[in-house]
């Protein structure tokens, strides 16, 4: 009897020992994939150069991948050496031999006819993403000091206040879009959007003002990052926000009107 059951453990060991085998064979064993930054070599802001023209390219300051995670270096190469830089090239060849060649992008959005879509896109484009860049640093967000920080109190109530509602403006935006943080013509603190390249600047802004903060709402501003996740890529921003262009801007916007 003890030598059946000896002979029935270790058949059934035999079993359980193949079976064991059997499954380290076809186990599979994931592999983590290169990611998209590693797979592809990135070059430098300072090597895109726009053709010669009346703009130059604003000098993108910082590096491709340093407001990574909420920007991605793949998404922000792409946008600014390929999306930026065609605006820039469309605006330079729009303007050339016109009235406008010789124009502050800021009045060439004042006086254009919003009818010549060319130049519209065109010239919004380029400063749209002007500022965009400016609006963003490395090592940046958490809450506003300075001026700024009082004026946002005032406005809003509170900067968790303006947070929301600026989010709120963001999230309510379906398809092209741009949001804005202005300073309108009596001075006070605005949130408002735009379709497409407009801006507050041209003249059929439903808001007009003097942008200090702008949010690029497009796919090509996040999708290689975050995909079709809008909602996180609005939330990252605020982790970026260069609050303290954010002040300049603002107090700049003082000394251009008066």
């Amino acid at each position: 009897m003890k030598k059946l059951i000896y002979t029935i453990s270790s058949l059934f060991l035999f079993v359980f020992l193949i079976s064991c085998n059997n499954k380290k064979l076809t186990e599979v064993v994931e592999v983590p994939l290169p990611t998209a930054e590693e797979k592809v070599t990135l070059g430098f802001p300072d090597d895109v150069k726009a053709e010669p023209g009346s703009f130059l390219l604003d000098k993108l300051p910082y590096s491709y991948d340093a407001l990574a995670p909420a920007i991605s270096a793949l998404n922000l190469e792409a946008h600014y050496s390929k999306h930026y830089l065609t605006y820039t090239n469309n605006l330079n060849a729009a303007i050339a031999g016109t009235e406008y060649e010789n124009m502050s992008i800021e009045d060439i959005l004042a006086k254009l006819d919003i009818n010549d879509t060319e130049l519209r896109n065109s010239a919004g484009g380029f400063y749209n993403h002007s500022l965009y860049w400016k609006s963003m640093a490395p090592n940046a967000g958490g809450t506003p000091k300075d001026t700024i920080a009082g004026a946002i109190d005032r406005d809003f109530g509170s900067f968790n206040e303006f947070k929301t509602a600026f989010k709120e403006e963001a999230t309510k935006q379906f398809g092209s879009a741009w949001v804005w943080l202005i300073v309108d013509k009596a001075g006070k603190l605005k949130i408002t959007s735009s379709q497409n390249q407009d801006n507050p600047l041209m003249r059929n802004a439903a808001v007009p003002g003097t942008p200090i903060l702008a949010l690029d709402l497009w796919e090509h501003a996040y999708y290689l990052g975050h995909q079709y996740r809008r909602a996180t890529y609005i939330d990252s921003f605020f982790n970026v926000i260069n609050w303290g262009k954010v002040n300049e801007n603002y107090q700049n916007s003082f000394i251009k009107k008066y």
